[in-house]
């Protein structure tokens, strides 16, 4: 299990941004959560120190370095040579004092060990021959090469790192001791839990500023020149250089800091262009005082810093014989396999690469190239929906089925009343050829504006008014809504030509009804009148003869 750097799952927002920042690509997305690949990760801390909502958590070793005090024993501080460039103006006395009321037993400067392993690269230069020799100070390089670069394990030189070698040495002049390394490296916390024995607990220069701010203890200011210090350049590109004995051998001196660079470098030497040369490889772009963790993480103002601290001479130190310094490394399998073409092609497609030119490489996914995204998602390490353009794609291609089938015309403007898109429903309401003959035209050179400068003055929308376009002998109901987020007019227009012609036919077919209607009742009319007329004689003539009839049977 890797030690050092894990995420905090409740803080991760989805963004992709430490993905495209690993260089190695060791991050997995599941559940819309992003999650470190131990097998894959080397601990270079790029992703702590990018990470927009702090969703990367460093394993903290205070507790661990409380223990160690708790239990009495001594317990001794190897210093990174970078903490003058973390803590501005702050020499070693100062950081001495300091340590010692948290109850440490004392402090040494790592450069102490630094100086032992740069004797330790001039002896293997001169004496055993290799073609290549590789510094092996920076753990997330060692970690780069036995992962990425197997075949180059060779090539690191078999030495302890600095840490390592002074921890050691500490170990050996003090009997009962236990050390703690404090630096600027998140790396070297996997490398001390790794090489067992040799440092007790590992804490960052951040760590030891909590600890020292919730013990009320102040870092007083001065530096104290000392001679005897020129292994203090280590954490400077090119200071392992600096410190060595030049031309041995007649090897070449390289300094290359950076991962991206480094791994450049690395595949330099895997095709065989690069021979008896000595090369200083740190993870960090300015090497560790650009470290992950430190408070100042600028490479000019902290080389500064160590330069005006830095001695001209060698630390005074009693050197170990070779094969105590001894290393060994060895290759780390990761367990994600290349995928075969077929899978890739696969995954192409479920993220709808069909062809070349829907390869876009946009990046947005955090891997460089959509074929390498294609192959994360064979490894279980990504998804298709982690593509922009493909979603964009997905969603404009569902709203472009509502639009293109949709009964209504629709035209969209922005705010200068310019056309960006009209449907097909539309364009055959306004007898438009091609979409592409009015797009960013002024709406007016094919409909009134007046509608559409109005709901974007007013605010207030416009619903299902009915409107005559004479121009195209074509009548509509138009609604007009004002998108003010989008800063987009949007016009629905219902074609009722038909409509209003089967209305109009029904209006005109009515009229001649109720004339004709009106026709027939006056004639009725008459009718009724004369029958009327000729009814109330014959009922007179009755009334008489009955009268008369009922007289006469009155008299019987």
């Amino acid at each position: 299990m890797l030690k050092g750097l894990t995420f905090k799952k409740s803080s991760c927002r989805n963004c992709y941004k430490c993905i495209s920042h690993c260089p190695v690509k060791a991050i997995r997305i599941s559940g819309n959560q992003a999650h470190i690949i131990d097998d894959e990760c080397i601990l270079c801390g790029r992703c702590f120190v990018i990470c927009p909502q702090n969703a990367k958590r460093v394993e903290d070793g205070t507790e661990k370095a409380r223990v160690l005090l708790a239990e009495g024993g001594p317990v001794i501080v190897s210093l990174a040579p970078s903490f003058i460039a973390n803590f501005e103006g702050v020499g070693i006395e100062s950081m001495r004092a300091a340590l010692k009321k948290l109850g440490f037993a004392d402090v040494e400067e790592t450069a102490i060990g630094a100086t032992i392993v740069k004797r330790e690269y001039e002896r293997i230069l001169r004496e055993d021959g290799k073609d290549v020799v590789i510094t092996s100070c920076c753990q997330s390089i060692n970690l780069l090469i036995q992962k990425y670069f197997p075949s180059l394990i060779e090539y690191l030189a078999d030495v302890k790192s600095p840490m390592q070698a002074h921890c050691v040495d500490i170990k050996r002049r003090i009997p009962g001791a236990k050390t703690v390394f404090i630096g600027p490296c998140i790396a070297k916390k996997d490398e001390a839990a790794y090489y067992e024995g040799m440092v007790d607990a590992v804490l960052t220069f951040d760590e030891l500023q909590k600890w020292l701010d919730s013990a009320g203890i102040t870092l007083e200011k001065g530096v104290k020149e000392e001679p005897n210090s020129r292994a203090r350049f280590f954490p400077t590109t090119g200071g392992i250089l600096k410190t060595m004995e030049p031309n041995i051998n007649g090897y070449t001196y390289m300094a290359t800091d950076g991962v991206n660079d480094c791994m450049i470098a690395l595949k330099d030497i895997e095709r065989g262009n690069i021979h008896k040369c000595f090369i200083e490889m740190s993870a960090c772009e300015g090497s560790c005082i650009g470290g992950p963790v430190m408070a100042n993480r600028s490479p000019i103002s902290g080389y500064i810093a160590v330069d005006k601290f830095a001695g001209e001479k060698d630390f005074e130190v009693e050197q170990p014989d070779s094969l105590s310094l001894r290393k060994h490394f060895i290759m780390m399998e990761r367990e994600a396999k290349m995928p075969t073409e077929m899978e890739i092609m696969a995954a192409m497609r479920q993220m709808g690469k069909f062809k070349a030119s829907d390869e876009l490489d946009c990046g947005f996914c955090g891997y460089d190239t959509c074929r390498e995204k294609a192959i994360a998602i064979c490894q279980g390490k990504a998804d298709s929906s982690m593509c922009l353009p493909f979603l964009k794609d997905k969603a404009e291609s569902f709203s472009d089925t509502i639009v293109k089938n949709t009964p209504s015309g629709f035209i969209v403007l922005n705010e200068d009343l310019e056309v960006q898109r009209v449907n097909g429903r539309a364009r055959k309401i306004m007898n438009i050829r091609s979409e592409s003959d009015v797009l960013g035209e002024p709406v007016v050179r094919i409909l009134d504006p007046t509608v559409f400068m109005t709901v974007k003055n007013t605010g207030r929308s416009v619903h299902d008014k009915k409107v005559y376009l004479a121009e195209y002998n074509k009548s509509v109901e138009q609604t007009v809504v004002y998108d003010r987020d989008s800063h987009l007019l949007i016009g629905i227009m219902r074609d009722i030509t038909e409509e209003e012609a089967e209305r109009e036919k029904k209006e005109s077919i009515s009229r001649q009804t109720v004339e004709v209607a009106d026709k027939v009742v006056e004639k009725q009319m008459r009718i009724v009148q004369e029958i009327a007329s000729l009814l109330g004689e014959t009922a007179a003539e009755t009334k008489i003869a009955l009268s008369k009839l009922k007289e006469s049977i009155g008299d019987e």
